[in-house]
């Protein structure tokens, strides 16, 4: 069966309040989703943002940030007595620290309103993790934010050593409890309703966690860390198309042969609880299942590092004997050795295709990501949240690539981007996503991350309304219906 979908962040949604949610707006993109024959949403990790608001440098890989919580929703339910006052809700970028204290007040007075329920209790019992997560979140609170590894060594050492008197923390820790309990329920209101409209939620999730995340805290032996609790050797790739020094993620590497001794627990545990959130699951950066660049922490750049094998066949082995009915899409993009697309089909597992680096118009071959569409097993994507919009990247091309990439479209009408839009929805490919961004013709100014940099304006663009985007569903039904993929 042929179908479609669009990725769109949950933090890009229209809003009143300066970021997107998981409120009424996000109800209405499911709605349009459906209306143009789709039956894809994807979007980016969820998890509490880290270090540059980046979703993969979380700090929890269960975790949801509480900034998607709809505070309409929380006044309907009587939680929140107070007017709500909008906050930037026409700008063009998400202002995450300010969005964050516009909506912490009312997050504190719902919280003081909340009498917890058997529902909110039985949360908690099925969800361990919870309290370790709102005790890292506490104790981050206490610290001033500071990297764990800085904290006063009875908070660093909790884990271990239990040696502190939580009772003095005991309402932030019960606040930290009510703010995941809340933005669980609100999104599985959500998903069940875009299920009901036949409209599938595909999750992300980063292959690491970041080095300040209640998952390396809690569990500092599954990961390459010195006594001190500091990686040794962090995450990345090395120079490619993206980054000519390389990308330092700087996240901490695992233990794999630790991990493996656990029979890969922790994935178990990690991916078992991200099926009940999303029914499909992109894991991000899946070569590393296969081999992973391990960069001393002393380089300032990936330049240096090697590439070392993981486990992958056992790692996957043990996902599919354990979690048999998880969906996983890998996303298998860069330069790749032959073995991880072996690992990649020996699980069946979907890949991706990007047609921004698909298309034969380099003839000098200058893209070294340039590949064949010669795979229905995969997923066709115009780009990622990591690539320039398609009007972005085509203002940057060579005029030769440029007249090449006008001759392969020049049956399709429009921008170049809605042209390319409709050669993707009418590849071979058995399903095709389609960033918002390019479906309403944006140029950079609208990306959503650079790789390899950090901070502003990454991770930043937002929605005002839906308007630009009602206006292309007609068209978008009508290549659908072209590309046979119309539900």
């Amino acid at each position: 069966m042929r179908t479609s979908g669009i990725l769109l962040a949950v933090s890009s949604l229209p809003s009143q309040y300066g970021v997107g949610d998981f409120g009424k707006e996000a109800y209405t993109f499911v709605d349009l989703l459906k209306k143009t024959g789709m039956s894809w949403w994807q979007v980016l990790p969820l998890n509490p943002l880290g270090f540059g608001n980046s979703p993969y440098q979380p700090y929890s890989s269960k975790a949801m940030d509480e900034l998607y919580i709809s505070l309409d929703m929380l006044k309907e339910e009587g939680l929140i007595h107070s007017e709500l006052q909008p906050f930037e809700p026409s700008a063009v970028r998400v202002n995450y620290e300010g969005a964050r204290q516009h909506k912490a007040r009312y997050l504190k007075e719902a919280f003081s309103n909340f009498k917890p329920t058997p529902d909110y209790h039985n949360f908690l019992k099925n969800n361990k993790w919870v309290e370790m997560y709102a005790i890292f979140m506490t104790f981050k609170q206490v610290h001033q934010l500071q990297m764990w590894t800085l904290w006063d060594k009875e908070f660093k050492t909790y884990v271990k050593n239990k040696a502190l008197y939580l009772t003095p923390y005991q309402k932030d820790i019960d606040f930290q409890q009510f703010l995941q309990y809340i933005v669980y329920v609100q999104y599985m209101k959500l998903k069940a309703y875009a299920n009901d409209q036949g409209i599938l939620m595909v999750g992300d999730i980063p292959i690491y966690v970041g080095i300040d995340s209640n998952d390396v805290w809690t569990d500092q032996s599954q990961f390459m860390l010195d006594d001190k609790g500091e990686p040794t050797h962090i995450a990345g790739v090395p120079p490619d198309y993206f980054a000519v020094t390389g990308q330092r993620w700087g996240n901490p590497l695992y233990r794999w042969d630790v991990m493996e001794q656990n029979q890969f627990q922790f994935w178990i545990d990690r991916l078992g609880y991200n099926q009940k959130l999303f029914d499909v699951i992109r894991i991000d950066h899946f070569r590393a299942f296969d081999t992973y660049w391990k960069i001393p922490v002393s380089c300032p750049t990936a330049v240096e590092g090697a590439w070392i094998e993981a486990p992958g066949y056992a790692l996957f082995d043990t996902i599919y004997k354990k979690l048999p009915n998880i969906k996983i899409i890998a996303e298998d993009l860069g330069d790749l050795r032959p073995q991880v697309l072996e690992l990649r089909d020996h699980n069946q597992l979907p890949g991706m295709k990007i047609m921004q680096f698909s298309l034969p118009i380099y003839s000098d071959e200058s893209n070294p990501d340039s590949i064949k569409l010669d795979s229905h097993h995969s997923i066709a994507y115009t780009g990622t949240h990591d690539n320039q919009t398609t009007m972005g990247w085509f203002s940057t091309l060579s005029e030769p690539s440029k007249r090449r990439l006008l001759d392969i479209l020049k049956q399709y009408s429009g921008t170049v981007s809605e042209q390319l839009v409709q050669y993707t929805l009418q590849s071979e490919f058995d399903v095709a996503i389609l960033p918002m961004q390019d479906i309403l013709s944006l140029d950079d100014t609208a990306r959503m991350n650079v790789p390899g940099t950090i901070g502003s304006p990454n991770w930043e663009w937002k929605m005002t309304d839906f308007d630009s985007f009602e206006k292309h569903i007609s068209e978008l039904k009508a290549w659908l219906k072209i590309s046979r993929r119309l539900l």
